[in-house]
């Protein structure tokens, strides 16, 4: 496997780390370009989570995916839509080189954790917004994922406003059209990849009912989506297992979250234009 990084900020805060499986002639069934999976670790935007981070890209590396971690810009420079332009330019930067990176281009997911689940699923619902694909420099087809996955996301603004952050995550909070642009399940629409979700009922941070309302606003404008509603979970379980969590987040049934989603892209992305799947939707909770 190799490893490298691409800055996309001369301070160099922006970054996508790369883990990269190479052709080898002792593999050559293996040999062929794969899907990939974008990871946007969680923070609040005010870090990107290490727990969040690689140990999630090498889970899906070791499942068969060209893997890639991306660092967005946090903190207070992170005001809407910073951090998404950072995403679609990282998302365009893998299809653009995806010969040299062994991927295959109509099959990248994005995959994010709480505020990482904020800025995957914006992405999800903005990727055709002329103001994004202008910062970007970029085309519809550049900048849509193929399919979505999100731990248990910040969907709607509830969670800035009670933390403090929607001053400085919308830069302008006396204007309604921010409001209603950060308040996600707003925005989608028949164009929103598939979505895999995975959430906690007893997540302390961004309550279930987050996951729920992007769900909702899927089966309302039939975009197919997976749905793992767990009974247990606080918020940050990551992996749920040794990888990441001590004994609060420890579970091994919440840790099947990840063999649920590599089975999940696996079958979304066997066949099908940008990976959508023939059946409507799949359901699915896990108790």
């Amino acid at each position: 496997m190799k490893h490298f990084i691409k800055y996309f900020s001369d301070d160099q805060t922006v970054r996508l780390d790369a883990f990269i499986t190479e052709r080898s002639p002792e593999m050559p069934y293996l040999n062929a370009a794969r899907p990939a999976v974008i990871v946007c670790p969680g923070g609040g935007y005010q870090n990107c989570s290490d727990r969040e981070a690689e140990p999630i890209a090498l889970k899906y590396a070791a499942a068969g995916f060209q893997a890639f971690v991306l660092r967005y810009t946090v903190g207070k420079k992170a005001v809407f839509p910073t951090s998404l332009i950072d995403l679609g330019t990282a998302i365009k930067y893998v299809r653009d080189n995806a010969e040299n990176l062994n991927v295959l281009p109509h099959k990248i997911a994005v995959c994010g954790f709480s505020a990482g689940g904020h800025l995957t699923a914006s992405l999800g619902v903005y990727w055709n917004d002329p103001a994004v694909l202008a910062a970007c420099g970029a085309s519809e087809r550049d900048l849509r994922p193929d399919l979505l996955i999100l731990g248990y996301p910040v969907i709607s603004t509830s969670w800035m406003e009670n933390a403090g952050d929607y001053p400085r995550i919308s830069g302008n909070p006396d204007d309604p059209a921010v409001y209603q642009k950060l308040n996600l399940h707003t925005a989608v629409t028949k164009d929103t990849p598939p979505t895999f979700l995975t959430h906690g009922v007893d997540d302390e941070a961004v309550p279930v009912r987050d996951s729920l309302k992007f769900a909702a606003a899927l089966e309302a404008h039939d975009v197919p989506f997976e749905l793992h509603v767990f009974s247990h979970g606080l918020h940050g379980y990551a992996t749920a297992d040794e990888t990441t969590c001590d004994e609060r987040w420890l579970d091994p049934a919440l840790a099947e979250w990840i063999p649920l989603s590599i089975a999940w892209l696996k079958r979304n992305f066997e066949g099908g234009e940008l990976g959508r799947p023939t059946e409507k939707a799949h359901y699915s909770s896990k108790w």
